[in-house]
């Protein structure tokens, strides 16, 4: 017997009711990578032509995910992308003048202190949960640890998933629990923080959430379904939904990437210019 939905919450709309008066006043793309844009551990060609797409359209593009510093590198340098939000809001680097930018929300020596509390943690983490692995993009991180329960490891039940936040959390660290890994860090941010800091350097200016649209899959991009009002869920977040408060305003038909490039192609077609 399913779930029932949370009390509240309101079901996403297919995005075939998705109109053109809905993206009145649309400034830019906000996604999730994992899962969003990818689908079974692969980019999808036809969602990363539509990042182009998008900015050739005339809107801003900001990919934001828990992937590390190393990857957020190659992203922002070679993606069509405005910049990027990584370690779920702990940096953001972007392109400017024809040099990478890499921003930070801890100095060095506070990234630095962390890591070593964090590294003591993973010792402990990966005796207490069997099964669970270092993600194998650790080694690129700056200021989190990734905990894999099934992207490079035979699939954890969810309890092992759950036991593995709470480690975290016994630890005095923040967890977020994304599709395929567990991310805990020390320190005071998330992915909004990331998001606003990234747009006060790029356009001088607070990102404003009801003229973006934000792309999701899974819990951890529940907090930003509640703050953007115009928001797009992938087809895959649908088994998520009995868990979350806050769903996505519509939901495409496609899982992953072939749902974001689904979403693109609507938005596209329906967009007034400006």
């Amino acid at each position: 017997m399913g779930r029932a939905v949370v009390q509240g919450a309101m079901p996403p709309l297919p995005l075939q009711q998705l109109r053109s008066g809905d993206l009145d006043d649309l400034v830019g793309v906000v996604t999730d990578i994992d899962d969003t844009l990818t689908w079974e551990g692969r980019l999808v060609p036809a969602a990363f032509l539509c990042l182009a797409r998008l900015q050739a359209a005339g809107l801003r593009v900001v990919p934001v995910t828990g992937r590390p510093g190393g990857w957020v590198d190659h992203i922002a340098r070679m993606w069509p992308v405005d910049g990027v939000v990584g370690e779920n809001g702990g940096l953001w680097f972007y392109m400017q003048g024809g040099r990478l930018r890499r921003r930070f929300l801890q100095p060095a020596a506070e990234r630095s202190a962390n890591r070593a509390r964090l590294s003591a943690l993973a010792t402990t983490l990966l005796a207490e949960v069997p099964g669970a692995a270092l993600a194998s993009d650790q080694p690129y991180r700056e200021l989190d640890l990734a905990v894999d329960f099934c992207e490079d490891v035979p699939a954890l039940p969810a309890p092992a998933v759950g036991r593995i936040a709470a480690a975290f959390a016994r630890a005095g660290a923040t967890a977020k629990v994304s599709s395929i890994h567990v991310n805990g860090w020390y320190g005071d941010f998330d992915k909004w923080t990331g998001i606003q800091r990234l747009s006060l350097d790029l356009w001088g200016e607070a990102l404003a959430p009801e003229r973006w649209l934000w792309f999701g899959d899974s819990p951890n991009d529940e907090p930003l379904f509640a703050r953007f009002p115009r928001s797009v869920g992938v087809a895959n977040v649908a088994r998520f939904l009995p868990e979350m408060s806050h769903h996505p305003r519509w939901i495409t038909g496609a899982p992953g990437g072939h749902g974001f490039a689904e979403a693109v192609d609507r938005v596209l077609a329906l967009r007034r210019p400006s």
